[in-house]
């Protein structure tokens, strides 16, 4: 039975609010920040730190860097969609357990299968145990190591592995590639700061217990599924079982228990086309209040732009296309009061050019013209290379 309705109004007010797109709600508290939105994607290194530096008072690089590896207050980690996150060491221990150790068996098949077919290792159970074991130790010992300073460590790493042989997508990768993957799949490694800048997608590696006490492995599946869910439910809530889904990368029967075990409410949610069943969470069912007016650029794989499979109370069917690549990923965008108006791109000089997919009044782009010259500040003579870009950008690179 539903509770009550929520319109497109209040999901807008909610989603400015919970998620810190209000100048009042801004912090410069990293950690606040990853909270109020679950957790950042952090596929694209950059995308960390733009969606941090897009709900901060004071953007920074540098807070962000520091959040990141000194007061480890956030911890990058794999989990939902077998994709690279950044969220509070607690948030890191749910999503672990209700995604992550997902993946480790089917991770594991396939590396054994590997190393017979390379010729490898007959006993893949032993080889992985063994280069595991020397990997963790190595680490325990220097602290942190970059890949190729664990190669220089554990030979086994450096070892060639030929993959799809005969296909024309065959290529071969070195076994540090399966070996880290499978231990941060298993949550006792941890990516730490990038070999280079902070947009660099390399990074040195350390033991998750020396990085984080007590590391993040080791809670019930279960009861963090249902936490995790929940927490979605109070940033991203009102949602239907489809956006819980596709947010978790769960099953549709994994999805529906941990809606349940969450006690979620059911609620009747406005779309664009009429009333759909959704959920709230089950301490969240009063009306939020409407959200003042509010303008901000978020970068590509922002949570709030990826948070639901149906975007079109934000995001216009007719203009998706120039946002978000075939595979729902969707690049920088320009957000006024609630809705996606456009997008945005760095260019080679430095400034932020702006690209408009909807009808903005003058006012307003001038203060969307003003955010991106505070993008550009903090940003400085970092040039950002997108990762998923939208379908738009060529047309701003050139303009």
């Amino acid at each position: 039975m539903r509770t009550r309705r929520i319109t497109i109004a209040e999901r807008r007010a909610r989603l400015a609010r919970r998620h810190r797109l209000l100048p009042s709600t801004r912090t410069d508290d990293v950690a606040e920040i990853a909270d109020s939105l679950v957790a950042l994607h952090s596929s694209d290194p950059a995308s960390v730190y733009l969606s941090a530096m897009a709900r901060m008072r004071h953007p920074s690089v540098t807070t962000v860097e520091s959040a990141l590896y000194e007061t480890r207050s956030v911890v990058r980690f794999h989990a939902m969609r077998r994709t690279l996150w950044v969220a509070t060491p607690e948030v890191a221990r749910l999503a672990h357990a209700s995604s992550t150790t997902k993946l480790l068996a089917p991770e594991h098949r396939r590396f054994v299968a590997l190393l017979a077919a390379n010729g490898i290792a007959d006993d893949g159970d032993a080889w992985i145990a063994s280069a595991k074991e020397q990997v963790l130790a190595a680490l325990h010992r220097a602290g942190e190591a970059s890949t190729r300073e664990l190669g220089e460590a554990v030979p086994a790493l450096r070892q060639p592995i030929a993959m799809a042989p005969g296909k024309r997508y065959a290529t071969t990768q070195g076994a540090h590639v399966r070996v880290m993957l499978h231990l941060g799949f298993e949550g006792v490694v941890v990516r730490t700061r990038p070999t280079g800048s902070w947009i660099n997608s390399q990074y040195r590696w350390a033991a998750m217990d020396d990085w984080v006490p007590g590391g993040i492995a080791g809670m019930d599946p279960r009861e963090g599924a249902a936490e995790l869910v929940r927490r979605w439910l109070y940033a991203f809530g009102p949602g239907t079982t489809a956006d819980a889904q596709w947010w978790t990368g769960w099953t549709l029967g994994d999805t529906r228990r941990a809606l349940d075990d969450a006690g979620a409410v059911a609620v009747a949610m406005q779309t664009p086309d009429g009333d759909a069943d959704a959920w709230l969470a089950p301490d969240d069912l009063e009306p939020v209040r409407g959200a003042s007016r509010w303008v901000a650029l978020l970068p590509g794989l922002d949570p709030t732009t990826m948070g639901w499979k149906d975007r079109r109370w934000y995001l216009d069917p007719e203009v998706a296309a120039q946002v978000v690549d075939r595979n729902g990923n969707a690049g920088p965008t320009i957000w006024v009061d609630g809705r996606i108006v456009g997008s945005w791109v760095q260019r080679r000089d430095g400034t932020v050019a702006l690209g408009w997919l909807a009808d903005v009044p003058s006012a307003r782009r001038a203060q969307v013209e003003a955010a991106a010259q505070t993008l550009e500040a903090a940003i400085g003579e970092t040039r950002v290379s997108v990762r998923f870009p939208a379908p738009i950008q060529a047309e701003l690179l050139g303009s």
